[in-house]
């Protein structure tokens, strides 16, 4: 069975730092890319970060530039997000999802669009107080 689980979720002031996990399991860790998205209360779902195991490449959501960094322990199959200098507009729940690395070869540029991706998990609650 596949699953990804966000953990890592919180209340934290503006200013401060936090870091997701997302633990995989259930699939070849290798061949998927992992990306981080999320979702504010009435707003669409955006693409906050993307990370690929197989080249270590990765990308960032302009609103996060600076102060987000995606990493990955391949062997803990775990994807980490560190949100540093976090502020009010980054409250959302958090979501890291799964697309097949072969996908993503030819679609890379497209990696924020959630279509793109197979498989998701349930999402953590970051809240940021101003």
């Amino acid at each position: 069975e596949v699953q990804l689980v966000e953990s890592g979720g919180g209340l934290v002031q503006a200013g401060g730092s936090l870091r997701l996990s997302c633990a995989a399991s259930g699939f070849t860790f290798d061949d998927y890319a992992i990306g981080w998205f999320r979702q504010a209360p009435g707003k669409e779902r955006e693409g906050v970060s993307y990370i690929s195991s197989s080249d270590g490449s990765t990308y960032y959501a302009d609103s996060v530039k600076g102060r987000f960094t995606i990493s990955s322990d391949n062997a803990k199959n775990t994807v980490y997000l560190q949100m540093n200098s976090v502020k009010p507009e980054d409250t959302a729940v958090y979501y890291c999802a799964a697309a097949y690395i072969r996908v993503m070869k030819l679609y890379v540029s497209s990696w924020s669009i959630p279509g793109l991706y197979s498989y998701w998990g349930q999402g953590t609650q970051v809240t940021v107080s101003s």
